[in-house]
């Protein structure tokens, strides 16, 4: 019997009733454990053939435990108990997820802002060792953040590479690059799966083995899941979930999650980026809304579902109350649990949920720019310390960041959404995420907040590749300090900003308005912003 729950209402329960049934008809699930990649059709089947290692790699997994343990142990015997994971989408959300809700510490360092470079980089460095995530073996921000603490590691006298773990797919340039240079540990990852499945493979366990959560546990539950989840029931809750989620007709493709009282650290965050990415493709797809408990959101709007994340033993919820989701049970069960769910949406959305067909051009589009270094566009207006840009049809007489903000809120649909997405150091700059609720509420519509650059890994296939709807606040800052990546024509200065105007560029041809706001003083920059958000919801 599984722990997991689950409860639908409203049009969730229609869609429920709707779909399941031939679902289980068609054997959906004993065939996703199977590993049939023809769930998708034909066009989605060459690349799901690649991906679904995630539904049966518990054996696997669990050879992994001994010899992470063993590091760990290893480690602590020489004082190094302080782990930093460069990983960046499903190579840190998990564990950050994990790691969290075990209560123990894991720093992840899953941005290119200087600032939280330079303070994960003078922390504590001679008990650190550095876990470098990257399933291509080549994503440019884990790298760089390997350069940089190799050469922070030798400054300080230390032995660069006995202090970095590396966690990459068999054969990638990474892999190839950490065998021959002799590094104290690298760790493969199973090849067949997707770096946003990868929760319960190395990807996943090696940061957090190391800081000493009990993978095992997680294991076991993950496993007890999925004797249910393989299961063709109409009480499996993995079809349940994913038809609730895909299945609405007309389709509530806004989920609004809010946390109350699930016990997992996090985990709307990890949901987000696993749905976004998976759905939102083809101009269709699903936009996770993670929103705080009294938001303004969790109302219902006619585009929206609530997804509420409870205890495994919450209380059975009001049946009368419209159109929402309850779902509890403990992480490794429920890591599983939404994987499946989320294919379900894909089964029923007509999508492929593996592929990311436009993460590249955001990638691309900053590549550009670090190698052609073309001077910075000016700003269309200046307010106090906040330079003001975005797209040029968005502004008459803007002049003031109120200003701008009105006219982004202007340009939205009936059925859009507002993104902002902060380019800047989510740990001393944390506050800046509260600007979402009362920009929700003035806008009276969702409102997402991402922090730049990881939000590019996830969230950010939704915005380019799925329908049409939104509307984007990018905010940077500057900063007094930057940061050298060794053998690097750039800094992480640099990079940042390159991919914050490569992704904006990127929005913009799409033809999506777009404000960008950039401090010149970050402090003082980043509360003008505040208080202009405040502003408008007072109004």
């Amino acid at each position: 019997m599984s722990s997991l729950s689950f409860e639908a209402t409203g049009v969730a329960r229609e869609a429920v009733e709707a779909h399941v049934k031939q679902l289980v008809s068609e054997r959906f699930a004993s065939r996703l454990f199977e590993q049939d990649a023809a769930l998708w059709g034909a066009e989605a089947e060459s690349e799901a053939s690649m991906r679904l290692g995630w539904v049966d790699l518990f054996e696997q997994s669990r050879s992994l435990v001994e010899p992470i343990v063993a590091l760990r142990d290893e480690l602590r015997a020489e004082g190094i108990d302080r782990v930093v994971l460069a990983g960046m989408g499903g190579s840190s959300l998990a564990p950050e997820v994990i790691t969290a809700t075990a209560g123990v510490d894991l720093v992840v360092l899953d941005s290119t802002d200087p600032t939280m470079v330079s303070s994960a980089l003078a922390d504590r460095l001679e008990s650190t060792v550095l876990v470098v995530s990257s399933k291509s073996g080549s994503t440019v921000e884990t790298d760089s953040a390997r350069r940089a603490f190799e050469a922070a590691f030798a400054a300080a006298g230390l032995d660069a590479r006995q202090r970095v773990v590396i966690v990459t797919d068999p054969d990638s340039p990474m892999d190839q690059m950490a065998r021959e240079g002799g590094y104290r540990a690298v760790f493969n990852a199973n090849p067949h799966v997707g770096g946003r499945y990868s929760a319960l493979t190395a990807f996943g366990l090696v940061p957090s083995g190391l800081t000493g959560v009990d993978l095992h546990e997680l294991l076991s539950d993950a496993e007890e899941a999925a004797e249910f989840l393989r299961e063709d029931d109409e009480d499996n809750s993995g079809l349940a979930l994913g038809a609730a989620l895909g299945g609405t007709d007309p389709l509530r493709d806004k989920i609004v999650f809010v946390d109350e009282g699930s016990g997992i650290t996090g985990f709307a965050d990890w949901i987000e980026q696993l749905i976004a990415e998976s759905t939102g493709k083809e101009t269709t797809g699903l936009l996770p809304v993670v929103v705080e408990p009294d938001a303004p959101e969790v109302s219902g709007a006619a585009d929206t579902l609530v997804v509420r994340l409870v205890a495994p033993d919450a209380e059975t919820g009001d049946a009368s109350t419209a159109n929402e989701v309850r779902v509890g049970g403990s992480l490794g069960g429920q890591l599983l649990l939404w994987e499946v769910a989320t294919v379900v949406a894909g089964r029923l959305l007509s999508i492929n949920p593996f592929d990311q067909p436009d993460v590249e051009a955001a990638k691309a589009a900053a590549r550009g720019l670090l190698d052609d270094q073309p001077e910075p566009e000016a700003p269309l207006a200046v307010d106090g310390v906040i330079e003001i840009r975005g797209s040029a049809d968005l502004f008459g007489q803007v002049t003031t960041v109120t200003d701008a903000l009105k006219a982004l809120l202007g340009a939205l649909s009936e059925d859009g959404y507002v993104s902002i997405q902060a380019y800047t150091d989510r740990w001393s700059c944390a506050e800046l995420a509260k600007v979402r609720g009362p920009l929700a509420a003035t806008a009276g519509r969702p409102v997402t907040f991402g922090w730049g650059p990881r939000f590019l890994h996830s969230t950010g296939q939704f915005h380019k590749g799925g329908p049409r709807v939104g509307a984007f606040l990018q905010i940077t800052a500057g900063t007094e300090v930057d940061v050298e990546i060794p053998e690097r024509p750039f800094t992480f200065g640099e990079l940042i900003s390159a991919q914050a105007t490569g992704d904006a560029r990127v929005l913009v041809d799409l033809g999506r308005p777009v404000v960008r706001l950039h401090a010149r003083d970050r402090t003082a920059g980043l509360a003008q912003i505040r208080a202009a958000v405040a502003s408008l919801a007072n109004d």
